[in-house]
């Protein structure tokens, strides 16, 4: 990581761009305190679109919507 001040990097900006698409991380700084750190732009995830699937269907099992049982009430302190 690369530490620069405000000046050079606006002298610089360009430079110091193709350093960063190279992988570079680029910390700006006024004195000794940082201000901006310059780093490669990830491109976010595609959002899906409105109805498009975002996980396979699931499956879920006849006996999961049951009433269920005296010992499970029970259990479950609702009896």
């Amino acid at each position: 990581m690369r530490v620069v001040a405000t000046n050079e990097a606006k002298t610089h900006l360009s430079a110091l761009l193709q350093e960063v698409t190279k992988g570079e991380t680029i910390v700006i700084s006024r004195g000794r305190k940082r201000l901006a750190k310059l780093v490669p732009y990830d491109e976010p995830a595609a959002r899906p679109r409105v109805g498009e699937v975002m996980d396979a269907p699931f499956l879920i099992p006849d006996d999961a919507l049951r009433p269920m049982n005296e010992q499970e009430l029970q259990t479950w302190g609702l009896k």
